[in-house]
């Protein structure tokens, strides 16, 4: 499928998604989080694809809001429906893929919370980081109020978008926002080793599982239901082919040979979450 404001491949079972309107450094217009969405959604649908890495054309990550319609800039129409529509299909605690963001530049307002909804965040050294909403007289969205506190802590994350000021990488990487920071021209090597990495030592379905618990732990705050999740949720894992074949492939030194697929063979009790619960 063609898209007008993203750019889309595959490499070895990893997707890569582009921002592409480098032009506007990548502003974000509600046909970019359409077609956004609904490539990480197609991707995340796709038992080929086992990771999927999010980066931007040019020297912006993206730069938030595009507001060339200037105080209707966040007042909706279909287009902004349609991209909310696809956003809901991949919410961060339903989805089976890992996403790799590789920030290879700067990325405020919605290109910050973005970044939030990701798994793992990568950043060139220069990237710049900012929750810059209360300084456009909105607050921040994208569920990044739930998320932030949870990554950095809870003092962190006041003064982050209390302030509204830009991050560099180096401080991004200080306060736990990214894990990485690394040199610009080795970014998209790093977040694609990365990437791979998962893809060719892992196995999918235990992936998938795993990531889904880790984004439901974040809801839970009774450390007793916690473990029980994850008990069940282990003692399932155990039995699946994908265990026997774990450990046979690594007695008999070789390369397993994985069956089981994300998008048939989760468990219930780590289905998805139903936006009306």
């Amino acid at each position: 499928m063609r898209h007008q404001t993203i750019e889309t491949r595959v490499e070895r079972a990893v997707a890569v998604i582009t921002l592409n309107r480098p032009e506007r450094l990548n502003a974000y217009t509600a046909e970019m989080g359409a077609e956004l969405f609904g490539a990480m959604a197609d991707y995340d649908e796709d038992d080929s694809i086992r990771a999927i890495v999010v980066t931007g054309a040019g020297r912006a990550f993206c730069a938030g809001a595009d507001l060339a319609a200037g105080g209707a800039t966040f007042a909706g129409d279909d287009t902004w429906r349609r991209a909310g529509e696809q956003e809901r299909r991949v919410r961060p605690w339903n989805r089976r893929k890992p996403v790799i963001a590789a920030i290879n530049g700067p990325a405020v307002g919605i290109g910050a919370t973005l970044l939030l909804q990701w798994d793992i965040r990568l950043a060139s050294d220069r990237a710049r980081i900012g929750f810059v909403f209360t300084r456009r007289g909105i607050v921040p969205e994208a569920s990044s109020t739930w998320i932030l506190p949870r990554l950095v802590g809870f003092s962190q994350a006041m003064e982050m978008m209390l302030t509204a000021r830009i991050m560099g990488a180096e401080e991004c990487l200080r306060r736990g926002l990214v894990s990485q920071v690394v040199p610009h021209e080795e970014l998209i090597a790093a977040s694609l080793g990365l990437a791979h990495e998962i893809a060719d030592s892992t196995a999918p379905l235990a992936i998938a599982a795993t990531r889904r618990l880790l984004w439901r732990q974040l809801m839970e705050n009774d450390p007793r239901r916690g473990r029980a999740a994850e008990d069940e949720l282990f003692h399932w894992s155990g039995k699946t082919p994908d265990a026997a074949e774990g450990v046979t492939s690594f007695l008999e030194k070789r390369a397993p040979v994985w069956t089981g697929q994300p998008s048939r063979d989760l468990p219930p009790q780590i289905g998805e979450i139903d936006d009306e619960t």
